[in-house]
């Protein structure tokens, strides 16, 4: 599945995603495959996970933060200035 970083609290290990589909998921630091989690500001960072239910609560595992290639900016056309 895809969805958006909320937030995540390095101190408190624990974060909530935001699925594409409109579920908020809890995310616990050892929920991030390879150990790797985000650092510093990290609300709408596209990821990718997997959900896992855990006692009848759903939450997400195998977190991966995806690379979002930065949009394209409009090129400029003629000079933009006097002549």
């Amino acid at each position: 599945m895809r969805g958006k970083m909320l937030w995540f609290n390095e101190v408190k290990d624990l974060g909530f995603i935001l699925t594409d589909e409109g579920e908020r998921l809890s995310v616990l630091g050892d929920g991030f495959a390879g150990g790797k989690r985000p650092e510093g500001r990290c609300a709408h960072l596209a990821v990718s996970f997997e959900i896992a239910e855990n006692g009848g609560d759903r939450q997400a595992e195998n977190v991966v933060l995806v690379d979002e290639a930065a949009p394209r900016r409009a090129r400029m056309r003629g000079r933009g200035g006097r002549r």
